[in-house]
């Protein structure tokens, strides 16, 4: 069973910016409620795109720099970044096929 990768400002570069793959980045802190309810919608996703796509998880808190460098304000904030760049983002809780259909936009 496949589960989200944990991005840090240390491995970004190398696990996001210079994958080949699509990678989308929840980000995400402990306190945060909403953030909560995509864990289990991240989950299914590592799932269910295993080897097409970089499913991951960004700790807002432990990881300041990615949500700076993206202008992030407002979490939980989903990044889809492709060929190191960002081409799509989602602000928000928002169900599992809004997700998808972004997904499969950029694959």
């Amino acid at each position: 069973m496949a589960k989200p990768l944990e991005i840090t400002d240390a491995n970004f570069q190398q696990e996001v910016l210079n994958s080949e793959k699509l990678a989308v980045l929840d980000l995400w802190a402990i306190w945060c409620g909403p953030c909560r309810l995509l864990d289990p919608i991240f989950k299914e996703l590592a799932n269910d795109y295993e080897g097409k796509a970089v499913i991951a998880k960004v700790n807002v808190d432990e990881n300041p720099e990615i949500p700076q460098k993206y202008g992030v304000l407002n979490i939980p904030t989903i990044l889809f970044i492709k060929d190191g760049e960002l081409v799509d983002k989602i602000v928000g809780a928002v169900p599992k096929r809004a997700i998808v259909e972004v997904i499969e936009k950029h694959l």
